[in-house]
């Protein structure tokens, strides 16, 4: 096995994840004919947005001395550059569209467009991102495969992947898996979840804690940002975050400065406060300038409880804003609560908490200067990856 400049054993990872089908559309609607370029650029550019992950944990990987690359499963565009460049045969389901756009430009038949859904199924039973994975992993052949996406990724496909990979590596957060999820596929899971690391281990899967963090690149040395929200809240509004929504519904009453920033308002009834608060959906780079912009910014882990766990208290602490997060019994095993964050337990007591901070600044700053400090310190994610290639030399060894 090659060594790195430590003197361990280089690794050498695929990462797999997907995207949000609604930073897909946005993303390439704003960068027209991306589509159509290079599995490099598309890559290139998809980093530059910051947005979940990016490259944090491949580049993080690669700086300690290690081998890293990502794949975004269902993102086709990209997916299918990679195949047509790398030589893996062309999907069914690409040839057959093509096929049909064909016949029904020069032949509008009404019978194209009623057989078009049910014949494609045939040409392509399954689904095409994880077929051009399976090219991906066989072309890499990597000491790990990391599954960032388990609820979107079928485990079928991982098992098919099983010839080409060394350890097949699950990693999840919060949201609960399917019971009966056939989850054999996996040599060990990873979770900043306990519950996670608990449901796994009950069937029988290695899995071990492994927190999120942040990467300090998003906020390069800069003069310091002028804060031009008082408080803020960015997160999604979905069906899955209803304590979440009503939180902020009964908060928007008591603290009129509160501005929001996220999808899923459209799924919210008209007459919702929140519409009149709502400043639309920030992905990546944009969100991490609300947060820098942000006095006080807003955290509610919804409906997942009872742990401290999500990305947004580092995200809110890395970008220089006072984090103040719903209370959770392991907040200070990652920060001093009350010197680095503040927390609130109830709707009241949070808007009394925004009150007290935004009169009295020179409290709020030097809060927001020692959560900064702490997550540059000791949430990053080059300390994060130096823990996750420890894991997997452990996992190798046993």
């Amino acid at each position: 096995m090659e060594r790195t400049q430590d003197g361990k054993g280089l690794v050498k990872f695929l990462i797999a994840n997907t995207d949000y089908s609604e930073f897909l559309s946005e993303f390439y609607a704003r960068h027209t004919g991306l589509s159509e370029q290079s599995f490099g650029e598309q890559l290139r550019t998809r980093y530059a947005t910051r947005f979940g992950v990016a490259d944090f944990y491949s580049r993080n990987l690669r700086a300690i001395g290690h081998q890293a690359v990502d794949v975004y499963v269902n993102n086709l565009p990209m997916q299918r550059a990679w195949a047509k460049e790398f030589g893996s045969s062309e999907p069914l389901s690409g040839a057959f569209d093509r096929l049909c756009d064909r016949v029904w430009r020069e032949n509008d038949y009404p019978v194209i467009r009623w057989a078009r859904p049910m014949l494609r199924r045939w040409f392509a039973p399954e689904d095409e991102g994880c077929r051009i994975l399976t090219g991906q992993v066989e072309h890499h052949r990597p000491d790990v495969l990391l599954n960032q996406a388990m609820d979107g990724i079928d485990n079928r496909w991982l098992h098919r992947l099983r010839p080409w990979a060394g350890l097949i590596i699950g990693q999840h957060a919060a949201t609960p898996l399917p019971d009966d999820g056939d989850y054999s596929c996996y040599d060990l899971v990873v979770s900043s979840f306990p519950p996670t690391v608990e449901f796994f281990r009950r069937k029988g899967i290695p899995a071990v804690l492994h927190r999120l963090g942040f990467d300090p690149e998003v906020v390069l040395p800069q003069a310091e940002q002028e804060h031009t929200y008082p408080v803020t809240f960015v997160g999604s509004l979905s069906a899955v975050h209803r304590s979440r929504i009503e939180w902020l519904e009964q908060l928007s009453a008591l603290v009129p400065e509160l501005k929001i920033w996220g999808p899923g308002i459209d799924l919210l009834d008209g007459s919702s406060p929140l519409r009149r608060c709502h400043m639309g959906i920030v992905w990546g780079n944009e969100m991490y300038d609300v947060l820098a912009s942000s006095r006080i910014t807003l955290n509610h882990h919804g409906d997942v409880a009872p742990y401290a766990n999500n990305c947004r208290l580092f995200e809110a602490t890395g970008a220089g804003a006072l984090l103040l997060t719903d209370w959770k019994a392991n907040l200070h095993d990652l920060f001093d609560v009350g010197h680095e964050v503040a927390a609130y337990r109830t709707v009241e007591d949070c808007a009394q908490t925004i009150r007290h901070y935004l009169t009295h600044e020179d409290d709020r700053r030097a809060i927001a200067r020692a959560g900064q400090a702490r997550t540059l310190r000791d949430h990053t994610y080059r300390t994060r990856m130096q823990e996750l290639v420890e894991i997997v030399h452990k996992r190798m060894a046993a």
